[in-house]
């Protein structure tokens, strides 16, 4: 007598797999909670935005606790002031900046202060586990430049909404809510009492592991479409289309991310003939080394090639 085994083909279980994954039903009663609506896009901005600057800039920060630390900024370089012409103006610069941030998991305060009497104050307070408070301030001794701003953000377990309230009658709601695991629909409304404006926008998300597609319109004349692709881990691909129907302004741009083991590089090239790449190596824990540079090859040059050299990293940044 002898035992019979049946013998499973390897290739069964992954078909078996498959099916299943075909056959699984979508429980509309359990979809992922989306991204705030002012940050749909903000895969694509992270390729096609990068923290240029021009000149030259030292940040150094002291962590005296584990919630407690101090910093101190020094920046010499050309900044843009606003104009009223397309042409850009930029006026030389040089000041100092001490601040001073306070970390904790359910309260972050950061304060900065300028050598120009410019005094900027940023809160995120988490009132309970689905309420947070944001607020910032920025306070000068030039007349009518003084702001502050606060938002509320609910998470829901699907959905999303925000409430802005700003000096200068600002008011400002958003909502966003997932439709599917991959779909998310969202809208926004506006008004800016102090210059009798108002505004309201729709705006799409698409995503899934290996690419972002996001579609916004508004009233006031702005649509923008963006895609980025993940080639891999390490490598990003980007591309947005900005349109004004109200100016006619048209804007198409293309970007990269790529991620090193200690390197990072950015870059991108637009319709208008502007070419930037952001550099970011790591030299040592917390010391950095970037580069940064723009060119325009239509018109006027933006001469910003710059050079930050052993730059110590912010532990708030980009918060």
């Amino acid at each position: 007598m002898g035992s019979h085994v049946e013998v499973i083909p390897p290739t069964t279980v992954p078909k078996e797999i498959e099916k299943n994954k075909k056959d699984e039903k979508i429980n509309y009663l359990d979809l992922p909670c989306p991204i705030p609506y002012e940050e749909i896009h903000r895969e694509a901005l992270m390729s096609l935005k990068p923290d240029l600057f021009e000149g030259m800039r030292f940040d150094f920060t002291k962590g005296l606790n584990q919630r407690f630390s101090l910093s101190h900024s020094v920046f010499m370089g050309p900044v843009e002031v606003p104009s009223q012409s397309s042409e850009t103006i930029k006026i030389p610069t040089a000041n100092y900046e001490f601040g001073a941030n306070f970390l904790d998991p359910k309260l972050m305060l950061f304060g900065r202060i300028m050598t120009d009497g410019r005094l900027n104050a940023r809160i995120k307070c988490d009132l309970t586990d689905n309420l947070t408070l944001k607020s910032n301030a920025q306070l000068t001794s030039e007349p009518h430049m003084s702001h502050g701003m606060v938002n509320f953000d609910y998470k829901g377990k699907d959905y999303r909404t925000q409430l802005q309230l700003g000096n200068g009658a600002l008011f400002g709601a958003s909502y966003i809510q997932s439709v599917t695991p991959h779909l998310s629909l969202g809208s926004e409304v506006f008004w800016a009492g102090q210059h009798r404006k108002s505004g309201i926008g729709f705006g799409a998300r698409y995503n899934t592991d290996k690419m972002v597609a996001t579609g916004q319109v508004a009233s006031t004349g702005m649509v923008a479409l963006s895609y980025v692709q993940k080639v891999s881990e390490k490598v990003s691909l980007a591309s947005d289309f900005m349109y004004n129907y109200m100016s006619r302004d048209v804007t198409a741009s293309f970007g990269y991310d790529y991620i090193l083991r200690q390197c990072r590089l950015r870059g991108k090239v637009d319709s208008n003939g502007c070419t930037a790449a952001f550099l970011e190596e790591r030299l040592n824990m917390g010391l950095n080394f970037i580069l940064s540079a723009e060119k325009c090859l239509i018109g006027w040059l933006l001469p910003s090639d710059a050079l930050r050299l052993f730059e110590m990293e912010d532990p708030v940044a980009g918060i």
